[in-house]
């Protein structure tokens, strides 16, 4: 986690991206007008780190390994109710928006976008307000919405927390230390899911995540790592 300068007098944030380079380049253009007080490449940082800084905002991608951004977001807003919340992804998908507005008032932004959309998207949830990128039909986001309290309650949040590091390809030892769980517990969550879902092997797992927003873009699977073992 690369912890920059504070000044007071502005609106601190956070930035949460996997992409050093371009959350760097990111820091540097909000700088002007924000205090960004840190940058950090994965959820669980992000959970870590604003707990830790208490920013104003948190300005997260959404598809980041160990924990999704949007599962991320859930965690920090259970200890810092008033944190505020912009996504920034390059998924045109209303189901991943739906599932962001049901945070509160949180802005939804495109890495298409222009600098001064994004601005304008901190800027609304700064004040009390949300911000949904013009790019998403209306009509297409609220249909999502309605679908999308099953799409997210189906998984307890340890399933999926469980769920997208097996996604990722990591093995179960690594998913137990990660989450501080027995190996033991990780596989009868394992085994439960596939079960219930009907999921036969770590292929059909992966596209499982995937199509649940656990991941956005699907891993080339390493066999000596989904294994398991």
């Amino acid at each position: 986690m690369e912890t920059l300068s504070q000044n007071a007098s502005r609106p601190r944030i956070l930035i949460a991206d996997d992409h050093l380079l371009f959350a760097e380049i990111l820091s540097t253009y909000l700088g002007r007008t924000f205090d960004i007080v840190g940058i950090v490449g994965d959820g669980r940082s992000m959970v870590e780190q604003a707990i830790s800084l208490t920013p104003h905002l948190v300005l997260a991608d959404i598809s980041m390994p160990l924990l999704n951004g949007l599962d991320a977001a859930r965690k920090i807003r259970k200890k810092i109710p008033n944190v505020k919340l912009v996504f920034l992804t390059m998924h045109q998908d209303p189901n991943l928006a739906a599932a962001a507005m049901e945070l509160g008032h949180v802005g939804f932004v495109l890495k298409s976008s222009g600098g001064k959309e994004l601005l304008e998207a901190i800027e609304q949830v700064l004040h009390g307000r949300s911000y949904l990128t013009p790019k998403l039909k209306a009509s297409d986001w609220v249909e999502a919405k309605s679908r999308v309290r099953q799409f997210t309650k189906e998984l307890t949040q340890r399933q999926r927390d469980i769920v997208q590091l097996l996604a990722e390809g990591r093995p179960q030892k690594e998913v137990a230390l990660t989450l501080n769980l027995s190996i033991k517990t990780v596989g009868f969550h394992k085994y439960h899911v596939m079960h219930t879902f009907n999921i036969m092997n770590n292929a059909e797992l992966v596209l499982f995540a995937a199509k649940r927003g656990l991941i956005i873009s699907i891993p080339i699977p390493n066999p000596a790592r989904i294994s398991g073992h």
